[in-house]
């Protein structure tokens, strides 16, 4: 079956569920809606995949509502118009009331996370470039897309490894994602960040600039100290799938989540309990979807860091599935003081806004000062 195929098979599984007689599970809701990526995003096929092992094995009914942008996926799981959303990055955003999420309107949410799959990114460079360290990326030529905060920044938390920051490269603007890789093939730039799983990155290591990657190394504790201060989702990460990279010559880079299956805080802990054991206990059903599907395992996707605290009924479940030690409780607990320390934070930038008169346009930046004295930084 060709990709196309594939894509529609399980988007027709996920709308439809299981047509057999089989009853749902303890606890399991009889029919649910998902947020997610556009249909064909890696996102969106992964959700697919898991629905519709939920169907077969409980008989629950899944229903995917597919969205582009950030707010179209979370503003329905603030609506309680979906059940659970399927996030990335944006995650990390709204329970900071970061970009879009500083609005007054917005601020930082209160969300828990489930359950999330590792994805690998780092910096790709060109084999022509000279580039063997993230130090060496100074003074050159660096793609960058300023609407993509997602992309960017994870690029921040690589330029803190090495005490570097935007000021220190020749930043390079483009229009999308796909142009900022696409720059590297037509040399016109010498380095961008990236999913080792790109299509376009195939085409820069058949080039003859040449692939290579910016390594990351596990065993550098102050460069890791200095990124995760930048940004706290991340973490080393040593992968194998993508252009560039394989078993034998696995990328040093960097790790983060995506998909998150994603629920508000006062969601119900004995359903969120299920639905976590649920898709842990399908995880046979699913897993040779595609390579990735393999680190959806709860021995992976059940370990911190997230870009927000487990939700107490996931917690339960992880707990059976043995994964929850008392590292990943300290995270936890580290995680929930970050996100309290916010949302005081901002109940605080509200009031004084509103006694202050600040104008709506300058709200945002008003807001990032009270933010950065919340975290110390």
């Amino acid at each position: 079956m060709d990709k196309a195929r594939w894509i529609s098979a399980l988007a027709a599984a996920a709308l439809l569920g299981a047509s057999g007689g089989a009853q749902a599970a303890s606890g399991l809701p009889d029919t649910m809606v998902w947020s997610a990526y556009d249909v064909g995003s890696t996102g969106y096929v992964e959700a697919s995949a898991i629905a519709d092992a939920l169907g077969k094995k409980h008989g629950t009914r899944i229903r995917l509502q597919p969205s582009g942008t950030s707010i179209g996926r979370l503003l329905p799981l603030k609506q309680k118009r979906v059940s659970y959303a399927w996030l990335a990055n944006e995650l990390f955003f709204a329970a900071e009331g970061l970009y879009e999420f500083g609005q007054p309107d917005w601020g930082p949410q209160d969300l828990r996370v489930m359950l999330g799959r590792t994805n690998g990114f780092s910096v790709v460079v060109t084999k022509t470039s000279g580039i063997q360290s993230v130090a060496d990326l100074k003074g050159k030529r660096f793609a960058f897309v300023p609407a993509n905060s997602s992309v960017n920044i994870k690029i921040d938390g690589i330029f803190a490894f090495a005490g570097l920051t935007w000021k220190d490269v020749q930043v390079v603007p483009f229009a999308s994602y796909a142009a900022s890789l696409k720059a590297l093939v037509e040399g016109k730039a010498d380095a961008a960040g990236a999913a080792p799983n790109a299509a376009v990155l195939y085409e820069l290591q058949s080039s003859p600039n040449g692939i290579a990657w910016v390594p990351l190394p596990a065993d550098n504790k102050a460069g890791w100290e200095a990124a995760q201060k930048a940004v706290p989702f991340l973490e080393p990460f040593r992968d194998t799938i993508g252009a560039g990279i394989s078993e034998a010559n696995p990328g040093q880079v960097m790790g983060y989540r995506y998909p998150m299956v994603t629920i508000y805080a006062d969601a119900s802990a004995d359903e969120v309990y299920a639905v976590t054991k649920a898709i842990i206990d399908s995880y046979d059903l699913y897993k040779d979807v595609n390579p990735v599907m393999a680190r959806w395992h709860v021995s992976k996707s059940g370990t911190p860091p997230m870009d927000a605290a487990f939700h107490e009924g996931a917690i339960r479940a992880l707990k059976e599935a043995k994964v929850w030690t008392a590292e990943t409780q300290a995270w936890q607990d580290r995680t929930l003081a970050r996100q309290k320390a916010l949302q005081a934070a901002w109940a605080k930038a509200t009031a004084d806004a509103k006694a202050q008169n600040v104008a709506a346009d300058g709200f945002a930046k008003f807001w990032e000062g009270y933010r950065l004295k919340a975290l110390g930084l």
